[in-house]
Formats: C-alpha cells, sequence, structure tokens
C-alpha cells in the first residue's frame, strides 16, 4: 500500500523546481489541484505577486487546493526572507472523498516540494496576513 493516491505530473514537478529557484522579490504561488479522472496532481494557477488576500480569492470555496507560497517577509531587524511554505487547502463542506484523495497525495507532494513549512486550513477567511506571519515566525 502506497501513501499517495495521485501521481505528480511532470508540468508540476518542472514548476515546483523553477518556483524554488526564481529570483523573484514579490510573493508568488503555485496553485496545484488534483484531476480526478487523470488521478494526478496538476497546476491549477501560478500567480506572481500575488498577496494574502488576492491568492485568498483565487482558491475555490468548496474544493481543495494545495498551495506553494513564497511569502516576502521583512524581519524586525530589517533583512527581508522568502520562506517558502506548503499550504493544504481543504475546506470542511468539500466531498469527503475529495478530502481525502488530497490528504492522501499530500505527503508525496510535500516530499516533492521539499518543504518543511506546512500549514492547514479548513476556513479561507483563516488565511490572512497576521496567520501567515505567526506560523513563519
Amino acid at each position: 500500500m502506497t501513501d499517495k493516491l495521485c501521481d505528480i505530473s511532470p508540468e508540476v514537478r518542472e514548476e515546483l523546481k523553477k518556483f524554488r529557484f526564481r529570483k523573484s522579490t514579490t510573493n508568488s504561488a503555485l496553485i496545484l489541484k488534483i484531476d480526478r479522472e487523470k488521478q494526478l496532481v496538476i497546476l491549477d494557477e501560478s500567480l506572481d505577486d500575488v498577496s494574502v488576500e488576492e491568492l485568498q480569492e483565487q482558491l475555490p470555496g468548496h474544493q481543495p487546493r494545495y498551495v506553494i507560497y513564497s511569502y516576502r517577509m521583512e524581519h524586525d531587524d530589517s533583512r527581508i526572507s522568502f520562506p517558502m511554505c506548503f499550504i493544504f487547502y481543504t475546506p470542511r463542506d468539500s466531498q469527503m472523498e475529495l478530502q481525502l484523495l488530497y490528504a492522501a497525495t499530500k505527503m508525496a507532494l510535500q516530499r516533492e516540494a521539499d518543504l518543511t513549512r506546512v500549514y492547514e486550513i479548513r476556513e479561507l477567511e483563516d488565511f490572512t496576513d497576521e496567520w501567515l506571519k505567526e506560523k513563519l515566525k
């Protein structure tokens, strides 16, 4: 028994690589979803210069998504860093079958993205700048 139900598409693997090594100075995000027919993690959207609020608006109300987010963070000593995080979004009212599919594939995708900052969100309105800053401290 394997811990992943879905494969990760070559396109997503490529996007993850590019995303990790890009030289952007703004917040950027990859929104990934599962193609249920193909049992494949695919790219939903790639967003550049996107605030947490804008990102929140891009996420569907009733379907899970994986978000890889590079966040521009200004520290108290004026340093700027770009922590990358993996946000697993599963709305409470999404179909149980979908929630399970996303949950089962999460670890494989997390390994593929090689990210250690992993956060889970159930309610879109919880996904705010303050929330993210608190998590990244």
